[in-house]
């Protein structure tokens, strides 16, 4: 008893900066969407109403949100297709006395700064750059160039829970299917891939909602393009319950992501 008291009062303060800090927030958020703002002195006036959700919902910005939505997903698809030949080399295929290395090589770029790979990733792009001058073609700015930046920037997120995945693979398994005269391309898709699953579901969690809330890098290497988080910033200023509006339905997008989720069990994994 004694121990739950006191493992209660231990847990207890940070539980009360969640809700106040975390969820406090997103309650603010959530009730500022349904205020206006005067026009004349662009000041928030605490009237309800539903114009900005219909707004939110009106063709350019519903253009927007399915745009950001098609981002993140070609992030994450790019992510996967990249990370599980990456993760499988590192967990059954390279010696172990370098699988630490090569780990070393997936979290060494996230300590470097965002704003330095994201401008690497510009100069790339760019007409003239590394890209252009090796290819003899660039995407230029614009969707394909917040893709590729992105999925490189995200890409860690998502071979760690592979690779984990792959690390505890029971051998038996894959030994038993090759008993049994399963071929390979069998035993992947029977066994690998099931195991898989999860701990892929797990690092889309990572990149997608990554992805849906990203606005620098798209500056940097988007051009013109507007997603969710540019046209959240273009209107924070001046319009804040209608900016409001559009974070909420960033935040209800992801709560709908993160039910469909959840059904995987990948939550278990992070």
């Amino acid at each position: 008893m004694r121990r739950r008291r006191g493992l209660a009062a231990l847990l207890g303060p940070p539980l009360l900066w969640l809700v106040v800090a975390y969820l406090g927030a997103l309650a603010v958020i959530f009730a500022t969407a349904f205020w206006t703002t005067d026009p004349f002195t662009n000041l928030v006036v605490r009237t309800f109403t539903l114009e900005n959700f219909r707004e939110v919902g009106s063709s350019t910005y519903a253009g927007i949100i399915g745009r950001t939505l098609l981002i993140a997903v070609l992030v994450t698809v790019l992510c996967v297709v990249v990370a599980v030949p990456f993760a499988f080399f590192m967990a059954r295929v390279a010696p172990r006395r370098f699988r630490g290395l090569l780990l070393a090589g997936i979290l060494v770029p996230l300590w470097a700064s965002y704003l330095v790979k994201a401008y690497a990733w510009r100069t790339m792009v760019q007409s003239g750059g590394v890209l252009d001058s090796t290819f003899g073609s660039t995407p230029g700015y614009g969707l394909a160039a917040v893709v590729l930046t992105l999925t490189y920037l995200w890409l860690p997120y998502m071979v760690l829970p592979v690779y984990a995945a792959f690390e505890r693979l029971p051998e038996s398994q894959l030994e038993a299917s090759a008993d049994l005269g399963g071929r390979p391309l069998t035993t992947f898709r029977r066994v690998v891939v099931p195991s898989l699953l999860p701990a892929i579901a797990a690092g889309s969690v990572f990149t997608f909602s990554l992805s849906l809330g990203d606005y620098i890098a798209v500056q940097i290497v988007g051009g013109k393009l507007q997603v969710l988080g540019t046209a959240v910033l273009q209107n924070i200023t001046l319009d804040l319950p209608f900016a409001a509006a559009l974070g909420t339905a960033s935040v209800i997008i992801m709560v709908l992501y993160l039910l469909a989720v959840r059904r995987t069990g990948a939550l278990d994994n992070l």
